[in-house]
């Protein structure tokens, strides 16, 4: 029997965001969620958290949007005291002090923390975590707070992660009929061949923070309306091979 984690990042971008995650949460399949620290919608998310506890609720890392928690930063932000953009850390040749990425990402556990969240996992905007020397910040943290991490990187064995990663749900709806078709079969069949799958996808409704801020907008609104009202979605609440899951089950 394989546990599947559909996971919506972005939690605490904005109200309408945190709205359709709910809505993903308590109409559709969605069973986790990971949770922006230094974002507008932080306190509302905080707010409808303990009015969902079945929702699982991780720390999604934030380096390439918004402003940092914490003061000072040299290396990690711009002029203007805003975080860099994600192509700064596509280069292969990125330069940015460790001790002021550990420093910030520690905080924003902290922040998660301290508003009486036990979060369940570790992810991050853009997969900030995923390029150089953040990998080894990650597993840092993931070994301070004993928290599994996002399998869409090499991560060592004592750090706890999905077996599989699947980041292509948010393009449902996008391809032919004939290819979703296929996907969707396909996926099926990993659910239950692997004993752990994380999901990712972006579910949310739309407002101004996210039309002025995010390049992701139309297509939140399409895959939470997936979420909630497709075929598939029906199925796989009725299918008793697979259990719908949060990371809380890695433990």
């Amino acid at each position: 029997m394989g546990n599947v984690i559909f996971n919506a990042d972005d939690f605490g971008y904005s109200r309408a965001i945190n709205m359709g995650i709910i809505d993903a949460h308590k109409h559709g399949i969605l069973t986790s969620t990971t949770l922006m620290a230094n974002t507008p919608g932080f306190e509302h998310a905080v707010e409808l958290s303990k009015e969902n506890p079945n929702l699982g609720i991780g720390v999604h890392l934030t380096l390439t949007h918004g402003r940092p928690l914490l003061e000072g930063h040299k290396t990690i932000v711009k002029e203007d005291g805003s975080f860099r953009n994600i192509a700064f850390y596509e280069r292969t040749n990125f330069v940015v002090d460790p001790e002021e990425v550990y420093a910030e990402w520690d905080a924003q556990i902290q922040k998660v923390i301290k508003a009486g969240i036990v979060p369940t996992h570790l992810d991050s905007h853009h997969h900030a975590h995923t390029f150089g020397i953040n990998r080894e910040i990650v597993i840092e943290l993931a070994r301070k707070y004993n928290l599994p991490v996002r399998n869409n990187l090499s991560l060592p064995d004592d750090i706890r992660h999905t077996n599989r990663f699947e980041m292509n749900f948010d393009f449902v709806g996008r391809n032919s009929e004939l290819r979703q078709e296929k996907y969707l079969e396909n996926l099926i069949e990993d659910f239950k061949r692997f004993e752990t799958t994380e999901v990712m996808c972006h579910p949310g409704y739309l407002d101004y923070e996210v039309l002025s801020t995010s390049s992701l907008t139309e297509n939140r609104v399409k895959i939470l309306n997936f979420i909630i009202n497709s075929q598939f979605s029906r199925k796989l609440k009725e299918n008793k091979d697979i259990t719908l899951a949060t990371y809380n089950c890695l433990k």
